[in-house]
């Protein structure tokens, strides 16, 4: 049963409501949303910030990893009295004290393909905020499997990427992509990462995540939007279908 604002929550969200291209209505889809998030690390930390903060009504964090030294760089819900425990547990705390009316659980095993896919099927939105092409493949095939909208985000030195899937729009899919460009086994432990920029990519994660929730502005679209930390640009590039996509073809009209 779909939920109504309250008097109170209006009161919350009143900066959101006034905008003259969201409204009450919009506002009352994100109350009623449901979101995973997968990876709490420098991505996921700043996105779920912002979507709980949001009014997101429901998001379930997923990570396995505890919290480290070197995470307290880019990692903005920990502490250093965090290290040793879960990212996803620590997570939710912090985050509960943000917004207590948004519906808040933690996974803290690594979920195989059947499991993985079965919670997706429950979701109106997943963001993928992992940091290997792996994890990336399998959460977009589940994704479109599945028929659900994906926000991908991407962070390495001083360069960072987003990328939507939307079911609806018909367009590609992130294996379209990757099968384009390829992408290199880099890692923040070999390579680095500058803390504001993955902090950027979360933050834009959330932004098109409530976007696509509220059907609020413009989103997806196949685009490919890269950040150039060292000179703060943007760059929008036009994904292509792939016609012969292993992933995605099978669900095209």
């Amino acid at each position: 049963m779909s939920q109504q604002l309250t008097t109170e929550q209006a009161l919350r969200y009143n900066r959101q409501i006034l905008l003259p291209d969201f409204d009450l209505q919009r506002q009352e889809q994100l109350l009623n949303a449901r979101v995973l998030i997968i990876g709490m690390g420098g991505l996921g930390c700043p996105a779920a910030q912002y979507l709980v903060a949001s009014g997101v009504g429901q998001v379930i964090l997923n990570d396995n990893d505890e919290v480290a030294l070197s995470n307290l760089q880019r990692q903005i819900l920990f502490s250093e009295a965090d290290i040793g425990y879960n990212k996803a547990e620590i997570a939710v705390t912090r985050l509960r004290q943000l917004n207590s009316n948004c519906q808040l659980s933690a996974l803290t095993t690594r979920l195989d393909e059947q499991a993985l896919k079965q919670l997706v099927a429950e979701q109106d939105l997943v963001l993928d905020c992992t940091d290997n092409l792996a994890s990336r493949n399998l959460i977009n095939r589940i994704c479109v499997s599945e028929q659900k909208p994906l926000v991908c985000g991407a962070a390495i030195r001083m360069e960072g990427q987003l990328f939507s899937y939307i079911p609806s729009q018909q367009g590609p899919c992130y294996h379209c992509l990757s099968h384009l460009f390829g992408e290199q086994q880099l890692s923040c432990v070999e390579s680095g990462i500058l803390a504001p920029v993955v902090g950027i990519i979360g933050v834009m994660q959330a932004l098109e995540a409530v976007k696509i929730l509220s059907q609020c502005g413009n989103y997806g679209d196949g685009k490919l939007q890269l950040f150039d930390g060292k000179t703060g640009q943007w760059q929008q590039i036009k994904v292509p279908k792939n016609p012969n996509c292993e992933v995605c073809q099978e669900h095209r009209s």
